[in-house]
């Protein structure tokens, strides 16, 4: 029996900390359901929310885009899943269907997205909503905590690794949740994996040794080799001349997360020799098919470290210091 109201953690202001509530559960509307919410990871996202650096969320807001939970109530019109699904909610929440992005199979770039966590409320949460079209199938493989980091830091990884097309030789700069993932992808398709972290970060240096990096080393240091690709997902604008310095001609520079600080100016050599510098901007749908079907065939391992839901504020305070190994996970049941 759902009671009437349920636990969540709660963003009033920008740049202050949630507040640990009692809100109604929400009733799901046509083509949703309602979630009982098993585990919900921590990502630097919601770190930007949190902190004001994405503007303009949903206020009052329940963060949280990295949801794994079971269907407890269908509304009107649902059909794809039934009470009782296990399932993932990721940050794409709805699009319009109906715009030249989603005609075209980008429907990351909608204009009139909604997203989870950000413009509708999220999974720092005991029950949440989704839009069942957006739901993601959770391999069995993986349990809820295992699975939850899947849904962004593994989503957007690999979208980021798929831009970089045939690269052999990667740079991921910054080692945290996305990059433990998406490194154990890179090295089961043969390419080899150099890591960059904080300076002064041997404990990072050595978890991406663990993750199947060949080298590791802090984000001022030149490569052993020149590289084809490398990905930044530290939100750190000063990486991107050094990256675009460490490729080579005809290389790539992806940028892998949803916000960045100022990028500084740099000579146009470093850009010249057809090298490019892209960005990666949300998810769709079939990335989460593509991966959540490749993730457990490899297979993809994260590594955790547990909180309770009361204890988001102290989670966000870890990934904001990076003392954060792999991934933060509340447990929310």
């Amino acid at each position: 029996m759902i009671g009437a109201t349920m636990r969540a953690m709660v963003l009033r202001e920008a740049g202050t900390p949630l507040v640990e509530s009692q809100l109604p559960i929400p009733q799901p509307g046509v083509g949703q359901v309602l979630v009982k919410v098993g585990a919900c990871a921590v990502c630097r996202t919601d770190l930007h929310v949190v902190d004001g650096e994405l503007t303009k969320p949903k206020l009052p807001l329940v963060p949280g885009h990295e949801i794994v939970g079971t269907v407890e109530r269908e509304g009107p019109e649902v059909s794809r899943v039934r009470k009782g699904d296990r399932v993932g909610i990721p940050w794409l929440g709805s699009t319009c269907g109906k715009c030249f992005f989603c005609s075209n199979a980008q429907e990351n770039l909608c204009d009139n997205g909604l997203f989870t966590g950000y413009t509708i409320d999220g999974g720092y949460a005991e029950y949440t909503l989704a839009d069942e079209q957006f739901c993601v199938p959770i391999p069995e493989f993986y349990t809820d905590d295992e699975a939850a980091p899947l849904l962004c830091a593994g989503l957007i990884g690999y979208r980021s690794l798929t831009k970089t097309g045939r690269a052999g030789s990667l740079g991921i700069y910054g080692f945290g949740a996305a990059a433990h993932i998406v490194s154990q992808l890179a090295v089961h398709q043969g390419r080899q994996v150099f890591a960059f972290t904080r300076p002064g970060d041997a404990k990072a240096q050595e978890f991406a040794l663990t993750q199947g990096a060949a080298w590791a080393a802090d984000s001022t240091s030149a490569p052993p080799v020149e590289l084809d690709a490398a990905i930044i997902f530290a939100p750190v604008g000063a990486l991107v001349p050094l990256a675009l310095k460490a490729v080579r001609k005809g290389g790539i520079v992806v940028c892998g997360g949803i916000y960045m600080s100022k990028i500084p100016a740099f000579d146009y050599d470093l850009l010249w020799g057809e090298r490019q510098l892209v960005s990666v901007a949300n998810l769709t749908r079939q990335d989460g098919i593509e991966f959540m079907r490749t993730a457990p065939e490899i297979p993809i391992r994260t590594t955790l470290q547990h909180f309770q839901l009361s204890q988001a504020n102290e989670a966000l305070s870890l990934l904001r210091k990076g003392e954060i190994e792999g991934a933060a996970v509340l447990r929310c049941g």
